[in-house]
């Protein structure tokens, strides 16, 4: 194989991401889109200039010019399209979170273990070049022994409204958001087990729109004794905010990743768009340039598409969905009861959605 096939599942925010990115592949091809929404689809192929749609995931399994799916749908349906894209021996380039809940996530594994198929984890903060750079000065020892870890995205809201819905999506901010944080965290350490995680989660927006957090702090401590502070909200206003810090006992990094790579922006009328999740554009704003570069869907991309043509394993992995989730769950059951949860960890319902740790506590 000299070339692989793709085929995107799902044509709203993320597959566009995805559509981008792939462009910057010239080792890929993408032939085909599935969306249920016929309209949807066919725009979606038309920007993109992809040759076949269908509004069946089935039908993109069944081709055989696809090697390789990018599934960007809602949570709540990411076991039933990996465990058959793996029945159907196509690789699996999965959306953050893994699923919506462990019961899912571990039947996907054992799908994707069963059938010899790949399944990548699209976390996207592990490839953007200025957190890898980050980690490479890290690894570098120019911070010395890193001891503590933050990282922060937030913004107003989500894309869809499927997100607010708890039994969809699995939670609020921590699920939605924070699963880039821990899972960027443990990257950071080199993926230790984690010991200890201390959470605290509200709602202080969108109380009428959702019973799940859209606001969250986690404080994560992993063995060797490094820890991890994650803020996550949809509850800030003024658009999209990212950012790390990194502290180490011979010095300290700091990034910011889109206010630092954006052009200062002054309109009096207004503009069509500025940042993901920006609600307005008139005054003063951080206009963004090169949107999936800044955030490594390109690298991620590439990367993904050099293990299927080299079967090597990827950075980020199923187990690594898996292990991320695991965290989640332990930070919704500190938030509901107020205490510490230590490791080892198992959840007592693992075919619930997390965030009901945190509402029944």
């Amino acid at each position: 194989m000299d070339r692989v096939g793709v085929g995107i599942i799902g044509s709203a925010f993320s597959s566009n991401i995805h559509a981008e990115a792939f462009e910057e592949v010239p080792e890929a091809m993408i032939v085909a889109a599935c969306s249920p929404s016929k309209r949807h689809v066919e725009e979606f192929a038309r920007k993109w200039k992809i040759p076949a749609t269908a509004t069946d995931y089935r039908k993109l399994l069944e081709r055989k010019d696809i090697d390789v799916v990018v599934v960007g749908i809602p949570n709540d349906r990411h076991r039933e399209v990996v465990v058959e894209a793996a029945k159907a021996g196509k690789h699996i380039i999965l959306e953050k979170p893994i699923a919506h809940t462990l019961k899912d996530a571990d039947a996907m594994l054992e799908a994707c273990q069963k059938h010899h198929v790949k399944l990548m984890y699209a976390e996207t903060i592990c490839f953007s070049p200025k957190y890898a750079r980050a980690k490479k000065l890290v690894d570098e020892g120019a911070v010395g022994k890193l001891y503590m870890v933050k990282q922060g995205e937030k913004h107003s809201g989500p894309h869809s409204d499927w997100f607010y819905e708890v039994k969809r999506s699995g939670g609020g901010s921590l699920m939605d958001m924070g699963c880039h944080g821990i899972e960027w965290a443990r990257w950071m350490y080199g993926k230790p087990k984690p010991k200890s995680v201390v959470a605290h989660c509200q709602r202080v927006l969108h109380s009428g729109r959702t019973k799940g957090e859209d606001n969250s702090v986690v404080i994560l401590e992993f063995d060797g004794g490094g820890i991890a502070v994650i803020e996550d909200s949809w509850a800030k206003h003024g658009g999209m905010d990212d950012r790390i810090e990194l502290y180490g006992t011979g010095g300290v990094i700091y990034c910011d990743l889109l206010r630092g790579s954006s052009m200062e922006t002054y309109s009096t009328t207004g503009y069509g768009y500025a940042v993901e999740k920006a609600g307005e554009t008139r005054g003063w704003t951080f206009t963004v340039f090169e949107e999936a570069h800044i955030y490594g869907f390109p690298n991620e991309m590439r990367h993904f598409n050099r293990c299927i043509l080299n079967d090597e394993t990827p950075r980020e992995t199923g187990e690594d969905g898996r292990a991320t989730l695991e965290i989640i769950y332990a930070a919704y059951e500190s938030a509901g009861t107020g205490k510490k949860i230590t490791w080892p960890y198992k959840p007592k319902k693992p075919d619930e959605v997390p965030v009901n740790l945190w509402l029944k506590g």
